[in-house]
């Protein structure tokens, strides 16, 4: 199969890169456009890498690492990136939480000019479960992927608890309530749900038994 790139064509498009075929490989290579048959040389530009200084949360500890990327590539806030350490053959998913640009905290930036980014793994996260029985909430924790479902409604159990999910809410801020709505676990800030009392033997079916097989994590 040819090699294919988007360079800009000075027959069809001076100014915006389109498909072509390449037809002689180098640093210099000469292609063919897709769009208008034109043959003509073209220059590759190299872009410039950089090492960028990446600070990881994970539970409750914290570490410093280093993500590789190009000068030009902007990152923002709730990016998500992978942080790949192939010294020690490490790969961590992250959502970026803040950027670091000359010694100002800011939304966004360019590679070029990010001192470091603080991110918070996602490969595996804690989420808080608080369960209401009556007047009493219990708070559980479980770890989960992080792009494992939580669905309004939906029946779980941790540790034999059974319960049934009411609402989340979001680390913007943000709640969800509606029935049926799914958020994945690694934007959680803490899951919200009711206990389910399973009734002794005679005492009729209870909620528990007429609902869903409980998810147990």
């Amino acid at each position: 199969m040819n090699e294919k790139i988007e360079v800009v064509c000075p027959s069809c498009s001076p100014k915006i890169p389109v498909l072509h075929d390449v037809l002689k490989s180098g640093q210099n290579p000469v292609v063919r456009c897709k769009e208008c048959e034109h043959v003509h040389p073209t220059k590759i530009k190299t872009k410039k890498q950089i090492n960028i200084r990446v600070i990881i949360s994970k539970a409750d500890e914290s570490f410093k690492r280093s993500i590789r990327m190009d000068s030009d590539h902007e990152v923002y806030e709730d990016d998500e990136l992978i942080v790949d350490n192939e010294s020690e053959d490490e790969v961590y998913p992250i959502i970026v939480t803040s950027i670091e640009s000359n010694d100002k905290r800011v939304g966004g930036a360019k590679a070029e000019d990010i001192g470091t980014i603080w991110g918070r793994a996602i490969d595996e996260v804690i989420v808080k479960v608080a369960i209401r029985s009556g007047n009493k909430t219990e708070s559980l924790n479980k770890r989960v992927p992080g792009g494992y479902d939580f669905v309004i409604g939906d029946e779980g159990e941790i540790n034999g608890k059974k319960f049934i999910i009411t609402h989340v809410k979001i680390r913007n801020g943000e709640f969800c309530s509606g029935k049926g709505e799914t958020v994945e676990a690694k934007y959680i800030k803490r899951v919200y749900a009711q206990a389910l009392k399973v009734k002794a033997w005679g005492e009729g079916k209870s909620a528990w038994s007429l609902g869903r097989k409980a998810r147990n994590w």
